[in-house]
């Protein structure tokens, strides 16, 4: 695929992602927004404040410019060379100040053959996500263990709700994929199932009881392995 393809379709796949955010914007029901309405038309962040509050203090308005709201961080070569096999590139308010206060960030997946994006949860946003190429096997398992999962290809949209556990897994035949995704807040969180348990500092005995068939030599392990997992 030529270079100039490749950003086509990565192009088409985030106007079908803004679309579908504005259409749920709208939409004329109850729906709780994961970040709060803006006060004014932008709020570039000023990451040299030495401020802690719910979200990033803003630049005054006569130093921002036009690179402000434009990042180039999606145009990063994929880096696979992992033990999962894939790669997420985010813009988010961390990432990309302009996106401060506006409820909004996106990113690119890279998979190898055969990667996968962990079990993983957003806290604090929904996330829409469209196969650029390959095929994905995704899905998203809700509060009472009911798993909502199918095969997604080049083209097809699918939805993960907020704070729910999701996954998605190349599955095409011997080749990467490509997936850009949106979610409704400029800083959603990402937190890996597996890591969380293992790569923190929870008792031992806590992870034993809670998996029944764990012993102690098998915990140790997990947790060398996800304390410093990539």
């Amino acid at each position: 695929m030529k270079p100039s393809d490749c950003f086509n379709n990565i192009l088409a796949g985030l106007l079908v992602l803004i679309q579908a955010l504005l259409q749920l914007q709208f939409a004329p029901v109850n729906v709780d927004a994961a970040d709060a309405d803006p006060l004014q038309d932008f709020c570039v962040a000023d990451f040299t404040k030495d401020l802690y509050l719910n979200g990033y203090p803003c630049k005054k308005p006569a130093t921002v410019t036009t690179d402000d709201f434009v990042f180039d961080g999606l145009t990063a070569p994929p880096q696979t060379n992992n033990s999962f096999g894939a790669s997420a590139i985010f813009a988010n308010a961390v990432s990309f100040a302009g996106l401060n206060s506006l409820g909004l960030s996106f990113g690119r997946l890279d998979f190898a053959t055969g990667g996968v994006i962990r079990p993983h949860t957003h806290p604090r946003a929904s996330e829409i996500i469209y196969v650029v190429k390959g095929s994905l096997y995704a899905g998203f398992v809700t509060a009472d263990n009911k798993l909502f999962a199918k095969v997604i290809s080049k083209g097809e949209v699918m939805i993960f709700p907020r704070g729910l556990i999701h996954f998605q897994l190349n599955v095409g035949d011997e080749r990467p994929a490509q997936a850009v995704v949106a979610l409704n807040g400029q800083n959603p969180g990402f937190q890996a199932i597996a890591d969380s348990l293992f790569g923190s500092n929870i008792k031992d005995e806590v992870l034993q009881k809670a998996f029944l068939i764990l012993d102690q030599k098998t915990v140790e392990r997990l947790k060398a392995i996800f304390s410093g997992s990539n």
